[in-house]
């Protein structure tokens, strides 16, 4: 049997390699189409252009790692069944749970590595490749430039911060308001023309601002009006604009949590924040599900097996894509819980492959 499930392993992993870099390459072709009139218009240099898609391998080496793993485990049992061989392994006495041990376990090892591969460095190719594009793409450059404008923050049920125009890297704003408030009510605010920060004090140095204090009723009680720049707490600090500003996609799995538990003690909802974090685990475990799932695929057709699994192959991993998607979407309007959204897909996708398992002669 180990030499068995080295013969299975290995042939598993020569499928997987071949797809992966079938799948890789096309998605890069495509890609090249897409972003080309946006590298022509930037003029982007060549070099340039070859380190965006160095950084972008991960990210496509991550969403074409279970389309891959799926066509490997449909093609390593098809190739064996087409031989005659899985038909041998019965005559010995050896069953196909036996035979899906191996593959089981090669997914289960895949998934773990997808996970650390997806938090490491597709995290590290999308910020890189996120900087060249506000750094030679047109598009990309007015609309950065290094400076974002129109930011609201709620660091806290207390504090809620408007930033007219911020500069990334003087760490710098113009035209801020803060608002502090008192059970549901503001009870001051702070109107600042401009606050530049100070990394060894870690305050902001405020220059052109006013202090207005309200009562209970909502009435203005006292205005303050600067003549002197000072330093203030004002509740936030640039980590939190950048950290406002950053997509989930450049976000690792510990960062996640932790800006999603700052966000929570605050009262801040944190929904689709949540579906984020958890579908980096369940995303993961798609590797496993498509093991589970392509084994029957290819047995349900003894004649045609190889054929009409690749074929259907395509059909559930586009299916299955469709499916993570719309319960992604349930979690992001809070129809169902962030973690159930999160693993909808798998689990519906896992039921559906043990059907087919347990439908299969064996």
């Amino acid at each position: 049997m180990k030499k068995l499930d080295i013969y299975l392993v290995r042939q598993f992993l020569t499928v997987l390699l071949m797809a992966l870099l079938g799948f890789i390459t096309i998605f890069i072709i495509v890609d090249i189409f897409e972003q080309l009139d946006k590298f022509i218009d930037s003029s982007v240099p060549f070099p340039i252009i070859l380190r965006y898609y160095f950084y972008s391998l991960p990210w496509f080496f991550n969403i074409g790692l279970p389309m891959a793993v799926l066509i490997a485990t449909v093609f390593s049992i098809g190739i064996a069944a087409k031989r005659n061989e899985l038909t041998a392994m019965k005559a010995t006495g050896i069953s196909l749970y036996r035979v899906a041990v191996p593959l089981f376990v090669i997914g289960f090892i895949i998934s773990l590595i997808s996970f650390q591969f997806e938090d490491r460095l597709v995290i590290w190719g999308n910020v890189n490749r996120a900087e060249l594009k506000k750094e030679y793409i047109q598009k990309y450059k007015r609309r950065s430039k290094n400076i974002k404008t129109n930011i609201f923050l709620q660091r806290s049920e207390k504090y809620h911060i408007a930033i007219g125009k911020y500069n990334y890297n003087q760490k710098s704003a113009d035209d801020v308001t803060v608002q502090i408030m008192n059970q549901g009510q503001i009870s001051e605010r702070i109107d600042i023309q401009k606050i530049t920060w100070i990394d060894s004090l870690e305050y902001w140095a405020v220059s052109r601002y006013s202090i207005r204090n309200f009562n209970l009723a909502g009435e203005e009680e006292k205005v303050r009006i600067s003549a002197t720049d000072t330093l203030l707490y004002l509740g936030f600090s640039p980590a939190d604009v950048e950290r406002k500003s950053s997509s989930p996609e450049e976000l690792s799995y510990a960062d996640l949590k932790d800006f999603i538990a700052q966000l929570d003690e605050n009262g801040v909802d944190t929904t689709r924040w949540e579906v984020v974090r958890d579908f980096k685990i369940s995303f993961a475990f798609t590797n496993l599900i498509v093991v589970l799932f392509g084994l029957p695929l290819v047995l349900l057709k003894p004649k045609g097996g190889l054929s009409f699994g690749a074929g259907m192959s395509v059909l559930v991993i586009f299916s299955y894509y469709a499916f993570i998607k719309f319960g992604q979407s349930l979690g992001y309007k809070g129809i169902i819980e962030p973690i159930y959204a999160a693993w909808m897909g798998n689990v519906v996708f896992s039921i559906g492959g043990i059907l087919l398992l347990l439908g299969v002669r064996k």
